[in-house]
């Protein structure tokens, strides 16, 4: 079994019917991506989108604070020298922060990897089991790399408001061409008013790149 093969077997995301326009559209942003172009994977997990994203030739961030799923990451991804990969979570402030672990973590460590979140509240990890991990301003990152972003996966466990609203704070919306975002209100029922408002945040600002529906 190749790489490939092997990371879709392990990933946990549905490519069911109600999805597929959407995944449509994701696969189509990928094939878009060349050489020169940027590309972020903010959760990039054990690879399998990462390793989708690098074999455009697009230069990959990929993000991945869990030290689990970071071994795997940079296991697979070890023949592409157009992935940058950087241990760490994507955060509104630069420091270190906890992740909480998924609560069967001791089971299967790199399984449940992708279940990880810096949200206490969320309701399949555990409050008494973290790590202390890197945390990258995500903002920063984006003003230091001087050029527009082609695309921007972004799956972050319930983190992803906050960082979202403050890209929409400094204007950043306007240099990200498409953005594919995973939100986790219905597991973290404190974000439904956020992720509501988010919504129309962006339908207010026109900036309809940014889809938070993808699974």
């Amino acid at each position: 079994m190749n790489i490939r093969a092997w990371l879709s077997k392990r990933s946990s995301r549905r490519r069911d019917r109600k999805y597929k326009p959407l995944n449509d559209d994701f696969d189509n942003a990928v094939a878009a991506l060349a050489e020169g172009d940027i590309a972020l994977d903010c959760g990039a997990n054990l690879g399998l989108f990462t390793l989708r994203l690098a074999e455009s030739g697009a230069t990959v961030h990929a993000f991945e604070p869990n030290p689990h799923a970071y071994r795997k990451l940079a296991e697979v991804t070890a023949a592409h020298p157009n992935v940058i990969l950087h241990q760490a979570a994507v955060t509104t402030k630069p420091g270190d922060v906890k992740l909480y672990l998924h609560k069967y973590a001791d089971d299967d460590p790199e399984y449940w990897s992708t279940g990880s979140s810096l949200l206490a509240e969320k309701s399949n990890v555990r409050e008494d089991h973290a790590v202390t991990v890197q945390g990258v301003h995500l903002s920063a990152f984006i003003k230091d790399l001087g050029q527009p972003v082609k695309l921007l996966k972004m799956d972050i466990e319930g983190a992803e408001i906050g960082v979202l609203n403050q890209l929409l704070d400094e204007g950043l919306h306007d240099v990200i061409e498409q953005a594919f975002v995973e939100v986790h209100d219905r597991r973290i029922k404190s974000l439904a008013k956020p992720t509501r408002e988010l919504r129309e945040r962006l339908q207010s600002l026109g900036a309809s790149q940014f889809r938070l529906d993808w699974r």
